[in-house]
């Protein structure tokens, strides 16, 4: 468990900055969207993936920290 920590946590580092750089690089998003109507658009589907890699990170986290379920 300890090894697929580790692989999530760099996985959801480097894919945290690699969406927020694509992020930065969209354009603005309509501020009275739903979130169905942002998730169609090219940043709300880069900030959902921004959210997703840091979830993957923190899991992967502890993964390594935690491997027996201590």
């Amino acid at each position: 468990m300890r090894n697929l920590g580790g692989i999530l946590l760099l996985a959801g580092v480097v894919g945290f900055f690699y969406s927020s750089d694509r992020v930065s690089q969209a354009p603005p998003l309509n501020e009275s969207a739903t979130i169905t109507e942002t998730l169609r658009e090219e940043r709300g589907r880069w900030e959902a993936a921004r959210f997703l890699s840091v979830a993957a990170a923190g899991i992967g986290l502890l993964l390594a920290t935690f491997p027996k379920g201590r």
